[in-house]
Order: structure tokens, then sequence, then C-alpha cells
């Protein structure tokens, strides 16, 4: 099975292009990624190229903007191409199947008007406000 969910930020705007006869978007990007474990106290990360086509690309270009943090799944695809120089080249990127927005659209924007944290019991969970009739999902 060859499948990734990674979650992180777009450390540019998507580059998109158009494939020629067919009219087809395929939009690239480079997300980065937290590493968990940290050496040193420092904060590290990976950088991992995706690539996304059709619709999900114009959804790409029209609404994904550097800094951004989403979550993608697809799948990694490996490749070799072999440069001008005569050296052999490889290649891995994640082929972006579905993509969502991983925070809220004012999330880190440091917006004058934070929004008031929702009322806690002291062991931490929310109180649920009275008059809600709905069944609980579970």
């Amino acid at each position: 099975m060859n499948k990734v969910i990674l979650m992180g930020r777009l450390t540019r705007d998507p580059e998109v292009r158009y494939a020629s006869g067919d009219n087809l978007a395929i939009a690239r990007y480079t997300l980065a990624v937290d590493r968990r474990f940290r050496r040193d106290g420092e904060a590290a990360a990976d950088f991992i190229n995706c690539v996304t086509f059709g619709r999900a690309a114009e959804f790409a270009e029209k609404y994904l903007r550097q800094g951004t943090k989403i979550a993608v799944s697809g799948r990694i695809q490996t490749g070799s191409y072999t440069n001008r120089d005569g050296h052999k080249v490889y290649t891995t990127e994640i082929v972006v199947e579905e993509q969502e927005f991983a925070e809220g659209k004012n999330a880190g924007s440091g917006s004058s008007h934070p929004q008031p944290a929702p009322e806690t019991d002291p062991d931490g969970f929310m109180n649920i406000p009275e008059g809600i009739e709905e069944e609980m999902p579970f």
C-alpha cells in the first residue's frame, strides 16, 4: 500500500501550469513538515515536494498561499532523469489526492480580536450548552 498523510505549511505560493491541449491544471508546492523529535532543542522540518492535478490544482491556485497550514493525503512517487551534465538525478514527490486547510482562516494572523475560549470544567472538558436536543454520535 502506498499512502501518505502529511500536515505542514506551504513554503511558497503554489506554481500552477496548464498542460497544452487538454487544459489540465498542474500545481506544485512544497510543504514544510515539522519533525516530532528535535535534536538539541532545535526545531527541524522536512521539505516535501507535492504535485496535484485538475480541480485540486485549480483549488491550490485559488486558495493556497505561502504559510498556509494544510493537510494532504496521497501517494509517494519516485522517478529519475539525466541532467545536462549527464548525471542521473532521482526525484521523490507526493502526488496529492486530497488537500484541506488544517487551521482557521485567522489562525496565526495575529488579529486584534482574539476569540474567547469556550467555558470548561476544572477537568478540562467543554460544557455542553443547555437546549441541545441532538443525540451524541457515539
